[in-house]
Formats: structure tokens, C-alpha cells, sequence
């Protein structure tokens, strides 16, 4: 039995086989629709969520499997006190499979220890989110045909986002891959991300200016800065709108430009952009779905 917590224990051979696999589903989603039959897939979502928790419903009702869990804390008996670790063990009496999100970094970890059922982690606080990382990384895929050979421009909140946390993990196996790191100085990537990046020589650029950059970037990657990652509601009024994207600044971008972000938007992208064919965000939305149904299907061992 395998889960997947972070990113990594993922090998760039089984990311591209992944990639396949729902290449596959998108050419011919008949082929996969009774793959889950009789399976049932477990949400456990102490943390709101629209698009990872839907479309992990999506994905399994679509191989043919059936869904159940909660929303939020409250509506399970975490809200009387119960342990992840004991959650973990009672849902594995009615699932095959587990995906989790929790606003506590390292409780889907906890989770798949004591799960007697593979446990997908669907983001942990401020650590990490693989399967968006997925629906990423197949949207980069379809728009660029690669993965290396690629500056790779992340913009807003590095400190507090799982999102780019994990891109970054991912794509720093590639050749050639350069990340530029746009954000407010109180929002840099974490220490011990630029560490490792030093550590296997990968190139990376920090700077508080997207426009001066804009030129070199084929990919650019948009992050709101996350309200419920602070505890001062005055630093977020400060720094909320430290980054808008509007066509005005995407004048000297390449053609080829691809936009990505990991939604929810609060105003960081206009929504004069959402028409421009570079913006890319709501085909990550489709591509995530495609995704976990390869993920499930790989983890479940049924494909």
C-alpha cells in the first residue's frame, strides 16, 4: 500500500507516467469510467476547499467509484476531539482511499501511518499540495511539451504557498529549469527552500519587481496572499495587493507566456486577463481533475 504526502516520493519517471495516464483519460474517458467500480473514496477536508475537494469527487464518480466524507472540522468528530491519527484509523473501516486536507503541516503524514488505505495529501497548511502540484505540472506539459529548458516565474506569497512550494520540488529534478522569485520581502520563499535549490546548483532569482522580469518568464505562476495564513490582520490589508496582473503589464511578455495559478483569486489577476490566451488557471482546474483520476488509479493499483 503506498500514499502520497509530499511531492517527491513521486520519481520524474512515475510524474510523466501520470502524465500519460491522463492524456489517456482525456482521449478516451470511456476507457476508464467503470476502473473504480465498487471503490469508494474518502474526503477528509478540515479546511475549505472548492476545486481539490470537488474535483477529487469528480475524478472518482468519473472511474466509477462512489464518494464520502466532510467539508469541515466541525462536522466530524475532530470538533469533540478526536485524534487524525484515530480519524485515519476508523475512516479506513469504509474507504479504499483517503484524501485529506488539514491546516496542520504534517497531519496527512500522521494520517497515512495509522490509515490501513492509501492517504492523499490535498494540502497541509502552508507545507505542500502534490496533487495540485499535478494539475500543474500536466497544464505546463500540454502548453510547453517539456518540463526542462524553462524560467519559471512565482509571484506573491512563497512563505505561506503549499502550491509553489511543491512546483518548485517538482520541477527543480529538471535540466535547465530557472525559477524567479517575485514577492514582498516579509513573503520570501522559506530558508530551507533556497538552501536545497543551492544545494543542487539550481538557479534562482529574487526580486520584488514582476514587470522587469516579465521579458524572460515562460511561465508565470500567480499566488493570492493568503488571509488565513496571518495572524495580523493589518499586515494582510497591507500586503493583499501586492501583486495585480492586468494586460497592461503583460506588454513586453512573450507570446508563448503561460499564466498559471492555483485559485482561489481574490484581485491578483484581472479578470480582463481570464480572455488573453495565455491565461492558463481554469485549464489547471480541468487538468487537476484528469490528474487525481490517474493518481487514484495508480494508488488503488487498478490501472
Amino acid at each position: 500500500m503506498r500514499s502520497l504526502i509530499d511531492i517527491l516520493e513521486l520519481s520524474t519517471a512515475e510524474l510523466e507516467e501520470l502524465v500519460a495516464t491522463a492524456e489517456d483519460i482525456i482521449a478516451d474517458p470511456q476507457k476508464y469510467a467503470h476502473k473504480c467500480d465498487g471503490k469508494k473514496l474518502a474526503t477528509l477536508f478540515f479546511e475549505p476547499s472548492t476545486r481539490t475537494r470537488l474535483s477529487f469527487e469528480a475524478a472518482m464518480y468519473e472511474l466509477g467509484g462512489n464518494v464520502l466524507g466532510f467539508s469541515e472540522a466541525q462536522s466530524s468528530s475532530t470538533a469533540k476531539g478526536e485524534s487524525v491519527a484515530d480519524t485515519a484509523k476508523t475512516v479506513s473501516c469504509y474507504a479504499d482511499i483517503i484524501a485529506m486536507r488539514h491546516p496542520k503541516e504534517g497531519a496527512p503524514l500522521v494520517a497515512s501511518l495509522n490509515a490501513s488505505v492509501p492517504v492523499i495529501n490535498a494540502g497541509d497548511g502552508g507545507h505542500n499540495h502534490p496533487t495540485q502540484t499535478l494539475a500543474d505540472l500536466l497544464t505546463i506539459h500540454r502548453k510547453k511539451g517539456r518540463f526542462d529548458n524553462l524560467t519559471v516565474g512565482l509571484c506573491g506569497d512563497l512563505k505561506f504557498g503549499r502550491t509553489v512550494h511543491s512546483l518548485i520540488a517538482a520541477l527543480s529534478r529538471y535540466e535547465n529549469v530557472n525559477f524567479v522569485l517575485i514577492s514582498p520581502r516579509e513573503l520570501v520563499l522559506p530558508n530551507y527552500i533556497k538552501e536545497s535549490l543551492k544545494s543542487k546548483n539550481i538557479t534562482f532569482t529574487e526580486t520584488t519587481d514582476l514587470q522587469a522580469i516579465m521579458p524572460d518568464l515562460d511561465i508565470l505562476y500567480m499566488t493570492r496572499v493568503q488571509r488565513e495564513r496571518f495572524f495580523n490582520e493589518e499586515e494582510y490589508l497591507r500586503l493583499k495587493d501586492s501583486y495585480i496582473l492586468t494586460p497592461e503589464k503583460l506588454y513586453n511578455a512573450k507570446t508563448d507566456l503561460s499564466i498559471l495559478h492555483p485559485l482561489p483569486r481574490v484581485n491578483e489577476i484581472s479578470v480582463a486577463i481570464d480572455s488573453d490566451p495565455r491565461a492558463c488557471y481554469f485549464d489547471q482546474v480541468l487538468n487537476g481533475k484528469y490528474m487525481r483520476m490517474a493518481l487514484i488509479l495508480k494508488l488503488l493499483e487498478v490501472c
